[in-house]
């Protein structure tokens, strides 16, 4: 197994990356993560700040190393990596416009939190705060919404993780270019070592 290094820019992130079936998924491919590191916020996300994470997991064995963070209200993908200063041989994956959109993009996982069988999201990478957004149709669906910020958003990526939220469904979803990029990136990297 190749082990790869994650830096991520929060808990959300975090999340994710440490679920059972993201493991699942990067068993298949042959992948395995080494403990995800969270820099406590993108505006961390800067090499003064990561060059020590980055030499902790070349220690560790990292192979690869992938850098998520959120778009947020960068103008573009291009100006969040270059804000990042990532080393070449490093990948970087900018969630647009924040990782909560890669939520809205799993129709099975949604259509089970919300109890609506029939949902679907059409362009989830065009809502600028899909937290906001998922908590809206939550009180909508079943009259209660996730909570607040830091603490819904939290409560929201755990809720979504246990019930079964793939990282392959997301990018399944023809709006999801990022995680689609996420799924594409993680199979080079299968395939290289």
């Amino acid at each position: 197994m190749t082990k790869i290094g994650f830096i991520c820019e929060g808990r959300t992130e975090q999340i994710l990356l440490q679920s059972n079936t993201f493991g699942k998924l990067m068993a298949s491919l042959n992948l395995e993560s080494l403990p995800v590191i969270d820099a406590g916020g993108s505006g961390n996300l800067l090499p003064h700040n990561i060059q020590g994470y980055l030499s902790r997991l070349e220690k560790e064995g990292a192979r690869a190393i992938i850098i998520l963070t959120d778009l947020d209200e960068d103008i573009c993908i291009t100006e969040t990596k270059n804000r990042i200063s990532a080393r070449e041989k490093d990948i970087v994956v900018i969630a647009v416009k924040k990782i909560e959109a890669w939520f809205l993009a799993c129709t099975p996982t949604m259509q089970q939190l919300l109890a609506q069988p029939g949902f679907s999201f059409d362009n989830p990478e065009n809502e600028k705060d899909p937290f906001a957004t998922i908590n809206g149709l939550l009180i909508t669906h079943t009259g209660r919404g996730i909570g607040k910020k830091t603490a819904g958003k939290i409560k929201l990526a755990t809720k979504m993780m246990d019930m079964g939220f793939d990282l392959s469904n997301a990018a399944g979803h023809a709006g999801c270019s990022s995680a689609q990029y996420l799924l594409k990136k993680l199979t080079e990297i299968g395939n290289t070592f």
